[in-house]
């Protein structure tokens, strides 16, 4: 007979044992996985859209200066610091260093510079090999003043500055090579996560890139204003009852203008300012080929000012027939207080002094080059004793980005508000206009345009 079955309740089987053992009430839900990879995933897309805008800002920077506040500043906010110092050194080089600070004043920067560069992480990139460990990756020092190494004067400079740690990282890529270092201070005893290193470090070799590019395009840039420095007069001559004095700014293409003051027989003096159309070398080497068959032209026959723009004219159709070029060349008789000129294309000399500022009424002309023969009538005027007569060229009016009715106003303002204390020195009214006219700097690196003001004051 067999055994009687226990009845089933509920749909247990009791023939199932049950365990002794009571699990833990659920107290919550648990994520599922694809919550976890979707928090990873938004974090990276932060990172990323982080170091995108940082790189942008970076990549906006047309100057060696703004480059490196730039990365001073963005490096400092991704490794979470408050201040920072960069050098931009590279190995061989007979650059000079460039030593630039976040948060640290000239004194600070002194402080820093007694330390024994041994003794410091960025000194350790600078100096060390290219291959070593620190010199391709970040130093972290998360205490130092906790380190009983530490060097008696690097401390002596912590504690005086008051940073607790630092991180240093090389400015280096594989194209570039190492052009230097960047180190971020903490207030107090930290390092930078992992991540942090990793988008620093990403950020500091696309950084590295973009310094290579503007430190040879900086380079360019002086090798072309040298050359146009060395075509232009080196020193201006003194002629009896007059009294002079030139600026000169190149676009970073180098361009065509030019200027020239020469002494002529009879205490006379020439003066001359011109524009050769284009940028660039070639036009740099015309414009040192026209300078020198104007002086030419103006030994020979500067007493007809008309005489020697035809000249000029026809050397320029014959030699350059491509070309064209605007010119104005002024005789002055300094003992007489007289000026003949004659303008080719060219902008309107300017007349200050204590009772007047006006333009000088010229005749309209082409440039050189746009006619078969060019001439047109030459113009004679008086300064009076004390006045001052400017040249420039339109390049003067066009860096303004005006309209050349509205730059030829704003010229004329600047020139009569020049101080009365120093309308009688031709450097300080140069200098005067050059600031009124051109106020966000002289050498504004996104203007493919040369200024040159030369200024004429007669006794």
């Amino acid at each position: 007979m067999s055994a009687p079955h226990l009845p089933k309740v509920a749909g247990i089987d009791p023939e199932v044992p049950v365990s002794t053992q009571t699990a833990a009430p659920l107290r919550e839900i648990p994520a599922a996985p694809g919550a976890f990879i979707q928090d990873r995933l938004a974090g990276w897309v932060s990172d990323l859209t982080t170091l995108h805008e940082l790189t942008e800002r970076l990549a906006a920077t047309a100057t060696l200066d703004a480059a490196l506040n730039e990365l001073l500043h963005a490096g400092a906010a991704l490794v979470g610091a408050r201040r920072g110092l960069l050098v931009l050194e590279r190995a061989g080089s007979t650059t000079p260093s460039t030593t630039l600070g976040l948060g640290l004043g000239p004194a600070d920067l002194g402080h820093l510079e007694t330390v024994e560069r041994s003794a410091t992480a960025l000194g350790r990139i600078l100096d060390g090999p290219p291959e070593a460990a620190d010199a391709r990756h970040g130093i972290a020092t998360p205490d130092l003043l906790g380190d009983q190494d530490l060097d008696p004067r690097h401390r002596e400079v912590a504690t005086r500055l008051e940073y607790a740690a630092s991180y240093a990282l090389p400015l280096a890529s594989e194209a570039a090579g190492r052009l230097g270092g960047a180190v971020w201070f903490y207030d107090e005893p930290g390092e930078p996560s992992e991540k942090q290193r990793h988008l620093v470090g990403l950020y500091a070799r696309y950084a590295t890139e973009h310094l290579a590019r503007l430190t040879e395009l900086e380079r360019a840039r002086a090798d072309i204003a040298t050359v146009a420095d060395e075509l232009l007069p080196s020193r201006l001559p003194r002629i009896p009852g007059v009294r002079l004095a030139a600026r000169h700014r190149t676009g970073p293409q180098g361009g065509g203008d030019w200027y020239d003051a020469l002494p002529l027989p009879d205490h006379a003096l020439g003066l001359a300012v011109g524009s050769v159309g284009g940028s660039g070398p070639s036009a740099m080497a015309a414009m040192g080929r026209l300078r020198a068959s104007l002086r030419a032209y103006a030994v020979m026959e500067g007493e007809d000012p008309v005489a020697v723009l035809s000249d000029l004219e026809l050397l320029l159709r014959l030699t350059e027939p491509a070309r064209t070029a605007t010119a104005l060349f002024a005789y002055c008789e300094p003992a007489a207080r007289k000026v003949v000129l004659a303008g080719a294309g060219h902008t309107p000399p300017l007349v200050l002094g204590d009772r007047r500022c006006e333009y000088v009424e010229t005749t309209l002309s082409a440039p050189l080059g746009m006619l078969a023969c060019w001439e047109a009538p030459s113009v004679e005027f008086s300064p009076a004793p004390g006045e001052t007569v400017l040249l420039y060229t339109d390049g003067l009016l066009r860096r303004t980005g005006d309209a050349m009715d509205r730059a030829f106003a704003r010229l004329h303002s600047a020139a009569a508000s020049v101080p009365k204390a120093d309308r009688h020195d031709p450097a300080a009214v140069t200098d005067h206009v050059l600031r009124a006219m051109l106020p966000d700097g002289l050498d504004r690196s996104d203007s493919t345009e040369d200024v040159v003001v030369l200024a004429a004051h007669f006794d």
